[in-house]
């Protein structure tokens, strides 16, 4: 039985701590990148409150991941869910990119084989 691996960890913020994490695993990636993914990442928190990291998954996708204290009567749910529909909307060339980037370097998919894949 194969195991489950676990998400890889791009990037994150934390309202309560008021901090950014960037996994130094990426720091290859341009620096106008990485501005772009803290930007977004400390926005996030500062209007929504939380947690928010967004991490790969076993298939190369990128996932926004999302957690607040129980205790946190300012979190805004309905908030949360429109940012990130907003960041999937307006970040989407950006958001393909990492994940190709990721499939790519990290997976070691070849460009040929995702380009054989339909649409959905």
């Amino acid at each position: 039985m194969e195991q489950k691996k676990e998400p890889v960890v791009l990037c994150g913020a934390n309202s309560y701590e008021q901090k950014y994490y960037f996994n130094k695993e990426f720091s290859n990636l341009p620096e106008s990148i990485q501005k772009e993914l803290q930007i977004m990442c400390v926005l996030y928190t500062e209007d929504v409150g939380g947690i928010l990291t967004l991490q790969f998954e076993e298939d190369g996708t990128l996932e926004f991941k999302v957690t607040a204290s129980d205790a946190d009567y300012l979190f805004d749910e309905i908030g949360s869910v429109l940012k990130i529909k907003q960041y999937q909307m307006e970040k989407r060339e950006l958001l393909e990119s990492l994940e190709m980037y990721y499939r790519v370097f990290y997976l070691g998919e070849t460009i040929e084989e995702r380009s054989g894949e339909e649409e959905p």
